[in-house]
Order: C-alpha cells, then sequence, then structure tokens
C-alpha cells in the first residue's frame, strides 16, 4: 500500500484526495476526500486570464491542502491542473504558488489526459457492476470529457463546453429566457457532433457520469434533503428521470436552486448550464444507441472520477 495524494484543480473547484493504493489490484482506499469552490476560471473564456481574486482563493485553499497531505503522511503527491489553466496567459503565477505550497509543479494536462484519468477513476469501481464497453462522461466548469473504451480507453474527445464556460457565453437571465437556452443547446449539440465524429457513441452499454454537476443532477432527480455521496455514488437512474432533472435545473431561477438544500452555494448560478450540456449529452447517446439497435435504459452515477484516476497514476 503506497499513501498518495491527488489534487484536481479544474475551472470551478479545486480538489483533493488522500488515498491508499493497492498497486497489484488498481485500487484505491480513501483517507480524506476535500474541495473548495474557488471559481479559478471566473471570466477566462472571456479575458484569457486568471482573476486575481479567484487566483488567491485557489492558491489558498492548496495551501490548506498542503497542510492536510502533511498531517496524513502522503508519500507523492500530483498536482493536476485541467481547462481553465490551459487557457490562461497568467498561469505562471499560478505555476509558482502551487510550487511554493506543495513542492512540485502543476500539470496542466491536456484534455486527453483529463478524460484518460476519468476513464480510470469511474472505471475502477463500476466496472465489477456494469457491462462494458463505458461511456465515461466528465463535465467540468471550462470542459467536457467523453471517453469510450473497456479496461482502457479506446476513444476519446476533450470539448471545450463547460458549466461555467456555457453560463458565461449564453445564460445571463434569471431564469434564463428561451432564446438563451436554444443557443446554449446549439453550442453544446455543435460540440457533441465533432465528439461523435471521433467517439462511436452508439457502442456504449453503460453511460457513466461523473463530477458536480451530474451528481449534483442526480441529487435533485433523488430529492435528498442533503446532498449524500453515498446515496449518490453508484446511483443508477432511467434516462427520462435524468433528462427531467437535467431540464428542471436549468429552468429554476436562482432563489429556487438556493432551497435546494444538495446544491453547492458555488454552483447555484451556473447548474444550469452545466445541466442543459447533460441533458444534451444523455440524449444524443440514447439517439446514437438506438440508431445501431440497442437502448440506453438508464445512467450510472460515479462519485469516483479523475481524482481517483491521479491517485491510481501515482502507485
Amino acid at each position: 500500500m503506497t499513501r498518495v495524494a491527488a489534487i484536481d484543480c479544474g475551472t470551478n473547484t479545486i480538489r483533493l484526495l488522500v488515498a491508499d493504493v493497492e498497486p497489484h489490484l488498481g485500487r484505491t482506499t480513501e483517507v480524506i476526500r476535500e474541495g473548495r469552490v474557488t471559481r479559478l476560471g471566473r471570466r477566462v473564456d472571456r479575458t484569457g486570464e486568471f482573476d486575481p481574486q479567484a487566483l488567491e482563493l485557489t492558491l489558498a485553499a492548496t495551501r490548506e491542502f498542503a497542510v492536510l497531505i502533511a498531517e496524513h503522511g502522503a508519500e507523492r503527491v500530483r498536482f493536476v491542473a485541467t481547462s481553465a489553466t490551459r487557457d490562461a496567459r497568467n498561469r505562471e503565477q499560478f505555476v509558482a504558488g502551487v510550487r511554493a505550497a506543495l513542492g512540485v509543479d502543476p500539470e496542466v494536462v491536456s484534455g486527453e489526459e483529463e478524460a484518460r484519468l476519468s476513464f480510470a477513476g469511474a472505471v475502477s469501481v463500476v466496472a465489477d457492476h456494469h457491462p462494458g464497453p463505458y461511456l465515461v462522461v466528465d463535465l467540468g466548469g471550462g470542459s467536457t470529457e467523453l471517453v469510450l473504451g473497456e479496461s482502457e480507453p479506446e476513444a476519446a474527445i476533450s470539448l471545450d463546453i463547460g458549466s461555467v464556460r456555457l453560463h458565461e457565453r449564453h445564460l445571463h437571465s434569471d431564469p434564463p429566457t428561451q432564446a438563451e437556452i436554444a443557443d446554449a443547446a446549439v453550442d453544446a449539440r455543435e460540440a457533441l457532433e465533432r465528439a461523435a465524429a471521433v467517439v462511436p457513441l452508439g457502442r456504449t452499454a453503460t453511460l457513466i457520469g461523473v463530477a458536480g454537476t451530474i451528481t449534483t443532477t442526480t441529487a435533485h432527480a433523488m430529492r435528498l434533503p442533503a446532498y449524500d455521496r453515498e446515496a449518490i455514488d453508484g446511483a443508477v437512474q432511467p434516462t427520462g428521470i435524468v433528462l427531467a432533472a437535467a431540464q428542471d435545473l436549468l429552468a429554476a431561477t436562482r432563489a429556487e436552486r438556493v432551497e435546494m438544500p444538495y446544491v453547492h452555494p458555488g454552483r447555484i448560478d451556473v447548474i444550469g448550464a452545466g445541466a442543459l450540456i447533460w441533458f444534451e449529452i444523455v440524449s444524443r447517446v440514447f439517439s446514437d444507441v438506438q440508431e445501431v439497435g440497442g437502448a440506453l435504459l438508464s445512467v450510472v452515477t460515479s462519485e469516483h472520477d479523475i481524482l481517483d484516476g491521479i491517485a491510481l497514476s501515482l502507485r
């Protein structure tokens, strides 16, 4: 057993997993899992740079994580930075801050590597209970990864759409207008058309959704009294229920979302855009599977994601 620390720094959140890894079994045993909404990618799509306040919040969280890593005795640390960091011109300031806090450089990974790590994390648990091929969808704040495979990825793509990015581009009203929703849907569908040219979506036997937008949509479909990671992890829901929950979150006002006990305050404004993307993905996969004579009757949600993939890469 090796104790490792994995950090995933995305557009909306920065998260830490300290875990014990069993090298030969390819499994992780969680020690602690923490997350902070810092919105590092705020306005990066428009300005091309990190917002100074968001950058400081992210570095403060990194310093907090450094203390937890030391307290729990992790032997190896890997810090992975994703969509927003790929796009920001002033990322050297971010790199220097992470290095000072942790003693390691953040890895600004490609979308393809992000997809591979998400696939490894999700399938490490789900494969015991569901048939492949698996289509793992990691829906983040700045990008969305789709990766298809059995034990290993066979086809993958990273799309330049995410909950923060589409919210900032299109959904400015409260609730969003039909015109705004239509424009955002066109954006998502065009991205999925590009995805379908690379990833054979119709081969999907099990659709697995990971990351905050999807887990929150699952909690909404379940009408949980609070966010319950154990209840959400591994949840299997009928496709129609998933689509209805996504539409409901998109149409809700900010005030209505505030009253939903499973929606993190940091997702109140962007969950509608994320739900729209998830609706379009599930709809497209359902259609493509049906076209080749199959049926996508349900969708699986996993709390095991890129963090677990990062931890497994350290074994």
